[in-house]
Parts: structure tokens; sequence; C-alpha cells
């Protein structure tokens, strides 16, 4: 996201203009050329906003962005926090894309898909032709119009067709809150955003608030957002008057930003996940409470994008966010990755540091973890179960056929029925494997029921349960 903090930076004095004035005479005598004797005809605009500036940009960092009008809106829209899309939640798989869920009031639900629905093809693009990305970047970009679907249900024999038109859906950015022990809660923030702050409260205040003997704080896969939202955030756990990061650059005076002296922190204990794409914002809470020897941080170092970006509106409704400082964490770490441009200041700071009570943490960009976890490759049977939609392609038979409540249990008799159902589509594994992925495949089928018959969120909880890096974080809180 490129959002910074609302803050009122000191910018030094402008650059000499004559310089800027010779810079752009010769990029004008350039373009004059250029669209004189061009062998084509030259788009100016597409000239500019499309080469000129991004090629300046790309000599600074891979963060600093022109936005054309289009782009500009979509930025908007995105600091406003609006998503539009269909409110369905799929499995992706190689070429196969199956509905988990269809929200309830979205387009999706509206149209009647169903869980279990094999989505076939989208606007005619067969979607078995394409791999992973490709299937991701398309998804993506069909969520902005109305999309034809063509989609295979298992209990009809004709493919069915569905027309839906994307609406604004409410994606909260923290949207699973639950227990995973008895006094230990668990909540995922998926990013920050302006209402990111209270949604935390509001889902620990539900666990227990104070009550609770421990919290497991999941920013796993999130790339930040407000910082303004990171910093109330932070100031849950932190106490008073601690810092939580301080801000440098070369055009603005140093900042520290510390906790109000009004809060009123929590003090059970924390642990918050984070892998390679933990990014920005929550790179700053993960950081802050690091340094302050608050929280655990478990999982894998995080992606290291410590920038602060102003975004200055430019004629024709376009934009220009740059980077214009760098986040530090409070024991003086730059969160900010080396740079292609190599920044003096980010150079400095791939020594060690220490925290409040004298550990050692590594700097040199990004969060690395106390406890490394990382979830463990597939073995070569979970591999072909999943990749071929074996296990959900069951669950759906199986919900279809049972009525499901919350007290379901993956029982041997449903394993045997696995067994037979994956046997039909020639996956016949020895009985040693079968036997030694027991325990995984118990809670994979009841994760798939659940997806399908209570909502994705409850198999998120049965996810959890044997996820390797959450089980790391259980440990540290319960003092193993």
């Amino acid at each position: 996201m490129l959002l910074a903090l609302p803050m009122l930076f000191l910018f030094a004095e402008p650059p000499s203009t004559a310089d800027v004035e010779s810079a752009l005479k010769r990029f004008v005598d350039v373009l004059t050329i250029v669209q004189a004797q061009a062998a084509d005809p030259v788009n100016t605009e597409q000239s500019i906003y499309q080469g000129a500036i991004p090629a300046m940009l790309r000599t600074l960092d891979p963060h600093s962005i022109f936005f054309d009008p289009g782009q500009n809106e979509e930025l908007k829209a995105m600091e406003r926090s609006e998503r539009k899309g269909f409110g369905t939640v799929v499995s992706l798989l190689p070429g196969r894309v199956i509905v988990l869920q269809a929200a309830a009031g979205t387009p999706s639900a509206k149209a009647g898909l169903q869980p279990g629905d094999e989505i076939v093809a989208v606007n005619n693009v067969a979607l078995s032709r394409l791999d992973m990305e490709q299937l991701t970047q398309f998804l993506g970009e069909a969520r902005q119009s109305q999309v034809h679907l063509i989609v295979r249900r298992p209990s009809n024999v004709r493919l069915l067709d569905f027309i839906m038109d994307p609406a604004l859906v409410d994606s909260p950015s923290v949207d699973r809150t639950y227990f995973l022990a008895a006094g230990i809660g668990y909540v995922r923030v998926t990013g920050f955003d302006p209402q990111t702050a209270k949604l935390l409260k509001d889902a620990i205040e539900n666990l227990g608030g104070n009550h609770l003997k421990g919290l497991v704080l999941d920013f796993r896969d999130n790339p930040g957002g407000v910082v303004e939202s990171a910093l109330q955030a932070a100031s849950y756990f932190l106490k008073p008057g601690q810092k939580i990061l301080t801000v440098k650059g070369r055009s603005i005076e140093d900042q520290e930003v510390k906790v109000p002296d009004t809060a009123t922190p929590y003090s059970f204990g924390v642990a918050i996940l984070v892998n390679e794409k933990t990014a920005s914002a929550a790179e700053i809470v993960s950081g802050a409470l690091q340094d302050h020897d608050r929280a655990t941080i478990v999982g894998l170092p995080t992606y290291g994008k410590g920038l602060v970006q102003n975004v200055f509106p430019l004629t024709g409704n376009t934009a220009l966010a740059l980077t214009t400082a760098f986040y530090y964490t409070p024991s003086g770490r730059s969160i900010q990755k080396p740079l292609a441009s190599g920044s003096l200041e980010i150079a400095k700071q791939s020594g060690q540091f220490r925290t409040d009570a004298g550990r050692v943490v590594v700097g040199g960009g990004g969060i690395r973890p106390d406890v490394p976890a990382n979830p463990p490759a597939p073995t070569q049977l979970e591999g072909v179960l999943e990749a071929s939609g074996t296990l959900t392609a069951f669950a759906t038979e199986y919900t279809q056929k049972h009525k499901i409540s919350d007290e379901f249990e993956t029982t041997p008799q449903v394993l045997e029925d696995l067994q037979v159902y994956a046997a039909e589509r020639n996956i016949q594994p020895s009985v040693a494997d079968w036997l030694r992925e027991r325990e995984w495949l118990q809670s994979v089928i009841k994760q798939e029921v659940f997806n399908q018959a209570l909502g994705v969120a409850k198999g998120d909880e049965v996810e959890a349960q044997r996820d390797p890096v959450v089980k790391a974080a259980l440990e540290r809180l319960r003092g193993n």
C-alpha cells in the first residue's frame, strides 16, 4: 500500500531551478525530434506516462510509482478500502478453480453459485489452459467488470452459465478470530486499513481481553497498508512512552513515534506469525514488539519494505508516490531491505542490534523471526491429492449426502470412503503411505467438509490445528 504517516514533514529547500530547467529542455528537445521524425506516429501521453516517467523512477527504488488517470482512480478506491468482486472464496488448483463458499448477499450467491462448483471458463477463456500464475492474474483482472462463467456442478450433467456484475464487497482486514487452546486466542490480520486497529481491538475483547493467557497474531501474507493504523495496533501491547519507530530521510527531520501516554496496553503474552510476504506496516508492528521483548516472532524472515511514501497529486488526475524517508525499529534497524540504488543510510544497517533485554537482533532489512518455522514441503501423496482436486471433490460429494454440523469428525469409515474414491481416480498409494498420512488426511478432509458446509472461516480453524508455525507459537506462549 502506498500511504504514509500523516505527519508534518519539514522538507529541505528545493533544488536549483536552473538544473531542472536545463534537464527539461533536453527532454523537450528529444521529444520534439521523436514526434517529428520517428518512423511511426508517437502517442505523446503514452511516451511520457509509460516511458519517460517510469524510467526515471526506476533509478530510485521499486516502490516509487507514477499513476496515470486510471491507476490514480484505483489508488483512491484502495485508500477508501473499496474492493470490487463477486464474494466467492475459491480453491485454486493447476488449471482448475473450485468454489468453496459464496458469501451471503454477494453477486456470486445471488447468481446461484454453490460450494463444489468448478469454474471451467471465464469470458470464454478455458481455465484449464492457464498455469497458477496466469490463473491468479486472470481472475484478479476479471473482477473489474461483468463476467460470463461456465460452471460444472457435480450433480448436473450439463454445464451451467452464470453472468455476474462485480459489486463492492466487504473484506474486513481482521477476518479470523477464535481460540487455539484454553485461554489462547488467534487473530488474523490480512492488512492495515483505517479500520484495522479498531477491528483488532474488538477481536481481542471478544476473546476475553485482559483475561487471555496469550494471543497469536497472524501477519503472514499481510502486505501492510495504513501506517497510522499499525501505530495504534502496536500501542495495544507496548507501554506508554515506548518508541514504536523512527523516520529518517534526506529531506525531512528525524522523527520518533512513541506510544501515547494515555495508552492502556494488554499484558498477556503475544506471538506474531510472519513470512516472506509480511511487509510494511505489519513489519513496523512486528519490529517494535520484538525490540521491546513484547512478542515472540515466529515463521520466516519478512519482506523488508520500510519506505515512507507520500502521494503527490499532479495535473490531469495523475499522481506520484515517492519514497521520501525510511522506517527504523526502536533498536535502530532499518526495515527496508537494501535497494539497487544503494542508499547509504540503509547500507549502515546490516550489523547487530539489541532489544530492551539485550537480545541480539539482526539488521539488513526485514524482521528476522525469533523462532524460525516453515510449513514442510508436501509429501508425494499430499501433492497428488491436492493437485488433482480429489480432496475438495470428495468433500463436495460427502456434504451433498450428509448433514454436517460442527461436531463432524473424519471417522475411519470416511477415510475408507476417501480411499475408494481416490482409487476410482487411479490414485492408489501403498498401505504404508496411506497410514503415514492418516492424521493429515483426517485433518484436511475435516477442513474441506467444513469449508463447504459451514464456511471457510470454520475450515481455517481446523487448518490452524495442524499448522507447524501456529504450533511453534503455541509452544512459546505455553513456555515450552
